[in-house]
């Protein structure tokens, strides 16, 4: 993964994670991380990620990515880099033929692709948000099965 990728995905995760309300403090953020930058660049990546400023549950203004209308935020963050070095995937979860996927934010849509690619015949198919994902299954789908399917594409 280049450089600014990593630092892309370090700054989506850090705005997902903890209520950032400056360049400042997220200059801060990223250089606990390891990546030092200036405030110029930094300007240009949260433009290149469409990054707004919207007014959290306490009133202080936040960054937010695009698609976050809720500010979903963690309690005890883990660093960005060990985020990245874990897959997306949180839980999933069945009731009859549909299954329901959390993933961290923003890695819904690249693990629904996965799903779609692997020509698993027991999903019919995906509907992906920002953390979420639901699959539809054949009737009578064994879940354990498709649980284990599943497992294998996540690690790719």
């Amino acid at each position: 993964m280049k450089i600014k990728d990593r630092r892309l995905e370090a700054i989506k995760l850090i705005i997902s994670s903890k209520e950032i309300g400056s360049q400042e403090e997220l200059l801060d953020e990223l250089k606990q991380e390891g990546f030092l930058l200036t405030q110029a660049t930094l300007s240009r990546d949260l433009k290149q990620l469409k990054v707004a400023k919207a007014a959290s549950m306490n009133g202080h203004y936040v960054y937010v990515l695009p698609n976050e209308t809720m500010y979903k935020r963690v309690h005890h963050p883990l660093p960005a880099n060990e985020m990245m070095g874990t897959p997306g995937f949180q839980s999933i979860r069945f009731s009859r033929n549909i299954g329901v996927i959390r993933t961290r934010p923003g890695y819904a849509s690249s693990i629904a692709y996965n799903i779609d690619n692997s020509d698993i015949p027991e999903i019919l198919g995906t509907i992906a948000g920002d953390d979420t994902i639901i699959i539809v299954l054949k009737e009578g789908t064994d879940r354990k099965a498709i649980s284990e399917c599943l497992n294998d594409i996540m690690l790719e």
